[in-house]
């Protein structure tokens, strides 16, 4: 698979919202702040002159509504999308490709979900009832399988495994633990977390992402138009998303130690970007840490560790936040939890805030290439979505 070159455009307003237990607000609520503040970053751009609108939300409502009702949208074109765990990110991959076709001129991605009042408990994957079969595992269920498949393939002790484990829980709360807007702002020693009771084969309650609500929104226009709204942009470099056939469950070639999914939309990717050694060239990443073995096997599908290393280098720190890699530095899904219409959004906030040098004591130095990524669905049967944006148009 591989797309084109991406032609290139630019994200010139961004806002994100706390995200957490938001007992007392609404979903419009949520929406409502993280667009006032992309209309502030953007030069205070009005919401009238926004050409058209893609709005990702998997489960908070449906259809163009949820999202010109609270912004009193008169007559805009609206499109709600949705993309399992990556609906925030299928949001903005259309708004890109609107602005990038020249159908409009400046658009905005909304991402937002309100999941702590919904009865949604993220605990079981709904599979399209086209096979006669139903899915009666829990997610975490169905990542723990990772956890033995990786250990007996590369011959890790399973003690080394859960320490490896623990240290990525550990750092990305730290992270998290350094953001305001993180759901869980506390830091987690990798001895709480290896003692913590189990839910499901060697998954423990923090090898987990939680449960929880945010919004974010992105403003986005051709790179000839960004100087009309900032002098502080972010370059979206290249756009890939993957969908495989779903059928891991059933190929007894599939192993549980990788994402294929993964792996081809990474490569698409950086065949838009011009990236020959993502290892080196990247600066900084977002990823779906849905769970810890999922962060862990996609430092080898992203290409930032050696099939078989991936242990090894987080044991290292070189995915920390101040070794030579650092992954998700504003705290992941682990600290944010995962309203999953937002977390994409998120995962692009936190590029925006580290290009334009706003990351506070998570600040990287002068990042160069950012990227984020999403997947949804479970292992052998995942859509995965990698954006790679800079702080230079390339």
């Amino acid at each position: 698979m591989s797309s084109n070159k991406f032609p290139g455009v630019a994200i010139v307003g961004m806002g994100c919202t706390r995200f957490g237990d938001h007992w007392d607000r609404s979903a419009d609520d949520l929406v409502i702040d993280a667009v006032q503040e992309a209309l502030a970053s953007a030069g205070g751009i009005a919401i009238d002159d926004i050409d058209a609108f893609w709005l990702g939300t998997a489960v908070t409502g449906q259809s163009g509504l949820v999202l010109s009702r609270p912004l009193k949208l008169q007559n805009k074109p609206v499109t709600r999308v949705e993309n399992m765990c990556a609906t925030g990110s299928e949001a903005v991959r259309n708004a890109c490709y609107a602005v990038a076709s020249g159908a409009y001129d400046v658009v905005m991605a909304v991402g937002v979900e309100k999941l702590k009042d919904s009865n949604m408990t993220g605990l079981v994957i709904p599979t399209a009832p086209t096979d006669g079969s139903e899915v009666d595992l829990t997610a975490p269920a169905m990542f723990s399988f990772i956890v033995p498949a990786y250990a007996e393939k590369y011959g890790i002790p399973l003690e080394t495994m859960r320490e490896a484990l623990s240290h990525i829980g550990s750092k990305n709360h730290a992270n998290g633990a350094l953001n305001e807007r993180a759901h869980f702002q506390r830091q987690v020693s990798e001895a709480t977390i290896s003692a913590a009771p189990t839910i499901a084969g060697d998954l423990n309650v923090f090898d987990c992402s939680g449960i929880s609500d945010g919004a974010a929104a992105a403003i986005i226009c051709r790179i000839e138009d960004v100087p009309r709204y900032t002098t502080n942009p972010m370059y979206v470099r290249a756009l890939a998303l993957a969908v495989g056939a779903g059928t891991g469950a059933t190929d007894t070639e599939y192993d549980y130690t990788t994402f294929p999914e993964v792996v081809a939309s990474a490569n698409d990717a950086y065949r838009q970007a011009g990236i020959t050694d993502p290892a080196t060239e990247i600066s900084m990443a977002e990823v779906h840490d849905c769970f810890t073995p999922t962060e862990l096997v996609l430092m080898e599908d992203m290409g930032f560790s050696e099939r078989g290393g991936a242990i090894a280098d987080v044991l290292a720190g070189r995915y920390d936040l101040d070794g030579d890699l650092p992954i998700n530095p504003d705290g992941g899904l682990k600290s944010f939890g995962h309203p999953i219409g937002a977390s994409g959004l998120r995962m692009l906030f936190e590029m925006w805030l580290q290009f334009r040098g706003e990351a506070g004591e998570r600040q990287i130095e002068d990042p160069k290439l950012g990227m984020t990524h999403n997947l949804g669905g479970q292992p052998g049967e995942v859509v995965s979505f990698v954006s790679i944006v800079g702080a230079e148009p390339g």
